[in-house]
């Protein structure tokens, strides 16, 4: 028969150890979080990112405005998810409520939940880290945030100047989006005026030096006068054949219509060759290299004008585009005013405690008696 079990020293030494190990830490902690711990208010907030697709006017046009537009890379909750736990968040919010301020009073009292008041941005963002919790769900989009402090006025105020804040960042991401969508279409709408107020001051210049508005209608003037001039000289012929049938010949008058036919004729000669390629213009140029300089600068301004309208339209399409996505952040539900103080979640912490303490006083246990037998 075995003998009765009696305690033995391994029995007190392993007794010793959990409640050196185990029970004595509890106590302590328990003591801690229900003697010492200050009291903490949640204040709770959810919110998510918007976007109003609104109607284009310019949607009339065929639905041109379907061509501008596409998905961002990102998003935006995604972005406001790491910007919130980000220290240009903790420094944005410091200076609207003084965080080191709310958050300091129960430091000496408490150094293990309250905030050192001398601490830096580094400290001061971990520390938030700590009294933010976040939860963000990827496939609603939805994001809620509970912001703890040690009055409930407090929290609620931490929590707008985080929500205020978030708002102005993603207003900074529109803007950032919106001037992407017409930076390329300004860029080419600038280089189009600078092409046709070029050109229109080529063709200003071209005027100024050749004395001619227009070429075309300079030359379509002189065939006017060409054609006057026949006209005449067909009458003059027919007024020297009528003296020559009723008149002697030696005629005075005879002799003056001939003179006039020759004077119509030479005039003829000289607006011909106006259009020659020896003929010359106002400025001494001839015709032709006027016409060709005038046509190629026509041809040029012509095309500028018609890259400006098109690039003009792309503008007012590309800025209409930008303007009808509207994002904003809607709360779907306000900071919140605590009445009852919530935190830190002490029952919660202690058996987190406990449990983490126990296990792994029986691993330590487990392994020091398997070293032992193997001995």
């Amino acid at each position: 028969m075995a003998s009765r079990a009696r305690w033995r020293l391994r029995h007190r030494g392993l007794l010793a150890t959990f409640v050196i190990c185990v029970l004595l830490p509890v106590l302590a902690a328990g003591g801690y979080l229900w003697g010492i711990a200050a009291n903490q208010y949640g204040s709770t907030v959810g919110f998510a990112v918007r976007t109003e697709q609104m109607r284009s006017s310019l949607d009339i046009l065929g639905g041109l405005s379907a061509l501008a537009g596409g998905a961002s890379s990102s998003s935006d909750m995604d972005i406001l998810y790491k910007f919130i736990q980000s220290q240009e968040m903790v420094a944005a919010v410091d200076r609207r409520v003084d965080l080191r301020a709310l958050w300091s009073p129960p430091y000496p009292h408490d150094p293990v939940f309250g905030l050192d008041p001398k601490v830096r941005i580094e400290g001061l963002t971990d520390y938030w880290n700590r009294m933010v919790d976040l939860a963000y769900d990827p496939a609603t989009g939805l994001m809620e945030i509970t912001v703890r402090a040690f009055t409930a006025a407090d929290a609620q105020r931490i929590a707008n100047a985080l929500f205020d804040e978030s708002a102005r960042r993603i207003n900074a991401l529109s803007d950032i989006a919106r001037e992407d969508a017409t930076r390329y279409a300004r860029t080419e709408l600038e280089t189009a005026k600078t092409r046709l107020k070029s050109t229109r001051e080529a063709m200003t210049a071209f005027r100024m030096k050749s004395r001619i508005v227009d070429p075309k209608a300079d030359i379509q003037g002189k065939m006017g006068l060409l054609n006057s001039l026949q006209a005449q000289m067909a009458q003059a012929l027919i007024d020297l054949d009528l003296l020559r049938e009723n008149t002697k010949a030696g005629d005075l008058r005879i002799t003056q219509a001939e003179r006039r036919i020759a004077l119509i004729r030479k005039r003829m000669e000289e607006e011909r060759d106006r259009f020659s390629a020896t003929g010359k213009g106002p400025s001494g140029e001839s015709y032709a290299t006027l016409v060709a300089s005038f046509e190629r600068l026509a041809a040029d301004q012509d095309f500028a004008e018609r890259a400006y309208t098109s690039a003009l339209a792309a503008y007012d399409m590309a800025l209409s585009q930008a303007q009808q996505q509207s994002r904003y952040l809607a709360a779907y539900i306000r900071p919140t005013l605590a009445d009852d103080p919530e935190y830190p979640r002490r029952s919660m912490l202690l058996n987190m405690l406990s449990a983490f303490l126990l296990l792994g006083w029986a691993v330590a246990t487990l392994i020091f008696y398997s070293v032992r037998d193997r001995r």
